[in-house]
């Protein structure tokens, strides 16, 4: 003990006087000051160019956008079903503070999970998926994941907010991306993952959802993410209802400008994970044509010609959204759209799904699949929420969910590949929340509450 304490004493004493020696140098060489040596400037490599696609002019629907349900029964003013996820929070990063450590990527060994044999593009008809939320409590989202697994579904849907990963151009935080990855490696889920609420940096309207000024920075973005996690991550969902100004910055929808972002987002996923799927942006099924909203299949139309009539380069997988509202999955369109008290348009139902493939068939794209990215019923109560006039009972929705997906896979296989549930519910929701009455489970922890729907979605067949 002494002999330590000693020789740490001496250590001490050395290190001042090295101190002393090192000051005293430095003010002799302000003395005489030479001259400064440049500091060499980062040399910007030349990013890869991408053929141009047409701008597309604003086509007019090929029938006059249906009124709206009465005020006893409206729904949101852009017609959308879905609850809007809740976007990270819109924190500007002070200039004085630190930058997050950019961490190094994991090394391969016993302490990550295999990388998951790769799976290739094509999907079985149909696959089985839920939306959970991941990212803040790591021990809520563990149960969370067990209890997908437990049902016998495949996948997870979670989103990844650009702002929570890169506050700063290249600077990464991965300590929750990283968790998220590997855990549903661990657990056997694959992962698909959007892609959007674009940080302060890139500009896009933030803090609105937008996307960003110069459409390489999501591509760089992508290709980190992408190369990180290499063959652990199954999707890439991009962007989200750009049909909606909401979801696009505040700006009227344009599905060139779209077609633009997603073609360069394609391009960089592919060239750090070829087998990755690249998913296009779920639309939101809607029959609103304004400054705030694009119908989904005029918009889906309208990218087609954006993209010269070929998805080729832009996207693996057709992403759309599917909610049921009033009816049950099997209804026809039509009788939808002849019934004012069902919504009095053919989108207010789940069959639209069969309407955006019928313009991939137009333009030969039958090939390719379609992943239902969100779908559901909701069962708000609430006389003053904009969803009451379509809800369900909590039996009703288990009985059209798994109905739904023996509805898919009689008719709509081959081509339907991911259906992606809403939701398993997040623990800190409560009524007052729109999106608890779409969850197929009660908030909670640590038990986990399954509402009738899950324990359906269980027990269905697969």
């Amino acid at each position: 003990m002494h002999s330590r304490w000693t020789k740490t004493r001496w250590h001490y004493i050395v290190n001042i006087g090295l101190v002393l020696v090192l000051a005293a140098t430095v003010v002799m060489g302000c003395a005489s000051p030479a001259a400064p040596t440049a500091t060499p400037r980062p040399v910007k490599t030349a990013k890869p160019t991408f053929t141009p696609v047409p701008e597309v002019t604003k086509e007019q629907p090929t029938e006059a956008p249906t009124s709206l349900p009465t005020a006893t029964r409206e729904p949101e003013p852009t017609g959308t079903p879905l609850p809007t996820e809740e976007a990270p929070p819109a924190t500007e990063v002070p200039a004085n503070t630190p930058e997050p450590t950019a961490l190094p990527k994991p090394t391969e060994g016993p302490e990550l999970p295999p990388v998951p044999p790769a799976k290739g593009l094509r999907m079985a008809s149909p696959e089985y998926g839920m939306q959970a939320f991941l990212w803040w409590h790591p021990e809520v989202a563990s149960r969370d994941l067990q209890v997908i697994d437990g049902a016998g579904f495949g996948w997870v849907k979670q989103g990844f907010g650009w702002r929570d990963i890169e506050p700063k151009k290249g600077v990464f935080d991965w300590s929750h991306t990283d968790w998220v990855v590997y855990t549903c490696n661990e657990v056997g889920l694959d992962l698909v993952v959007r892609v959007d609420h674009q940080p302060q940096w890139v500009g896009g309207g933030y803090p609105t959802n937008g996307p960003p000024d110069d459409y390489e920075d999501l591509g760089d973005f992508l290709y980190a993410v992408a190369s990180r996690y290499k063959g652990r991550i199954r999707a890439y969902e991009v962007w989200n209802e750009p049909n909606l100004a909401r979801e696009w910055g505040g700006r009227p929808p344009n599905p060139g400008d779209y077609a633009r972002l997603l073609q360069i987002a394609y391009r960089r996923i592919k060239e750090a994970d070829p087998d990755a799927m690249v998913i296009s942006a779920g639309l939101s099924p809607t029959g609103t044509y304004s400054e705030i909203a694009m119908p989904d299949d005029i918009y889906l139309d309208n990218l087609y010609q954006a993209m010269q009539g070929s998805s080729e380069g832009y996207f693996d997988v057709l992403g759309v959204h599917g909610a049921g509202y009033k009816v049950a999955p099997e209804t026809d369109p039509n009788e939808v759209a002849s019934n004012p008290d069902l919504g009095g348009h053919r989108f207010f139902c789940f069959r639209r799904v069969e309407d955006l493939r019928a313009i991939m068939m137009k333009y030969g794209d039958n090939g390719k699949q379609i992943a239902l990215l969100e779908f559901g019923w909701t069962s708000d109560p609430r006389p003053d929420s904009p969803y009451n006039w379509h809800a369900v009972s909590e039996e009703q929705k288990a009985d059209y969910f798994v109905r739904a997906y023996q509805y898919a896979e009689e008719y709509w296989s081959p081509w339907i590949g991911l259906m992606s549930l809403i939701y398993i519910s997040k623990h800190e929701w409560t009524e007052n929340d729109e999106q608890y009455w779409w969850a197929i489970s009660d908030p909670g922890w640590p038990e986990f509450q399954p509402r009738s729907a899950y324990e359906a979605l269980k027990a269905m067949s697969k």
